[in-house]
């Protein structure tokens, strides 16, 4: 093993764009390169995707491997699983951080089988043991119940899907270069029986929450699905979105892609604004990185309360339509 070396992490980029998550994934990357002595590496693919390897390279990255072409431009987890295969196979890395996120997820999974080494899928947390220079990539499991910490001793790269939002961004060091290797899309090996056919965007109701800077959440206190037209009309007052924990969610008052903690996503908004939230310690993992948390619960001694920079003892019924007259 000894010829694995130096971190990787994927950098998704899709329809012209680079993902959040790949400045996330630096910010993780780099602490475990520094502390492993080894140099912190990005993987581009796609098609027109060099350009940005500047902003890798801005975000901590020391070399950016890239393999651009036509047949890139879509998603197809065959070719794209494929393609990582062999770059692992050529290069060596030593660990490699995919973004956790539906592309991240699939992409993660099928390279981990075609690379034959062992994933940690979902983490929420990533270090290096300091005695073998093993990754622990620890996860929720059991529901959001335990928190498990996942090895992989005897294959590498030591791979891991990383949940969005679970790291600060990389910050940003203007000038910053590095060196961009070129990796060449053989098109005899890097096949799929699947094939792309078409590009719907999902037309939602709403801001995406991985970028809402303002978030209204509901809880089993909102007591029935039309209760979450309330949150979203402080929601769009605000400019904000909404969002739930796990009960709305399991009693079908709301979908799944809302829900907040760890049975979900991860957020860090700037207005948290939790209405008819307990706050177990599965919801507040996902949401307490948020700059401000506001709390509307008719219990003074619910653990949100603790943790809200402003707590409102009260019936959400009674207070959000408050608040939307104080907001005319």
């Amino acid at each position: 093993m000894k010829d694995f070396k130096n971190v990787w992490i994927f950098a998704q980029a899709q329809r012209g764009k680079l993902s959040p998550t790949a400045y996330e994934l630096l910010g993780a990357g780099r602490k475990l390169a520094d502390d492993l002595g080894e140099q912190l590496c990005a993987v581009l693919l796609g098609h027109h995707v060099e350009a940005f390897a500047k902003d890798l390279f801005e975000h901590g990255a020391d070399t950016v491997y890239v393999c651009d072409d036509p047949v890139l431009e879509n998603y197809v987890d065959d070719i794209y699983a494929k393609v990582l295969a062999d770059m692992v196979a050529e290069y060596k890395p030593n660990k490699f951080l995919l973004p956790a996120t539906n592309l991240g997820r699939s992409l993660s999974a099928k390279a981990a089988v075609f690379i034959g080494t062992g994933l940690t899928a979902d983490a929420t947390e990533v270090i290096i043991n300091k005695e073998d220079g093993q990754l622990h990539a620890t996860r929720p499991t059991f529901g959001g119940n335990l928190m498990a910490t996942i090895t992989c001793a005897h294959t590498r790269p030591e791979m891991c899907s990383l949940r969005p939002m679970s790291y600060e961004k990389a910050p940003l060091e203007a000038g910053r270069t590095g060196k961009m290797v070129k990796f060449a899309f053989d098109p005899a090996r890097h096949t799929s029986l699947a094939k792309f056919v078409q590009f719907i965007k999902s037309e939602g109701d709403g801001l995406d929450l991985s970028e809402a800077e303002v978030i209204v959440a509901g809880g089993r206190g909102v007591g029935k699905a039309e209760g979450f037209a309330l949150l979203k009309k402080l929601a769009d007052r605000l400019g904000g979105a909404v969002a739930a924990s796990r009960a709305p969610v399991d009693n079908g008052w709301i979908d799944y892609r809302y829900q907040i903690g760890l049975t979900g996503r991860t957020v860090k908004p700037k207005l948290y604004i939790a209405c008819g939230i307990s706050g177990q310690i599965q919801h507040l993992a996902g949401m307490s990185g948020s700059d401000v948390i506001v709390a509307i619960n008719k219990d003074a001694q619910a653990p949100i309360m603790k943790v809200a920079n402003y707590a409102v003892e009260g019936d959400l019924y009674d207070v959000i339509p408050a608040m939307l007259e104080a907001l005319k």
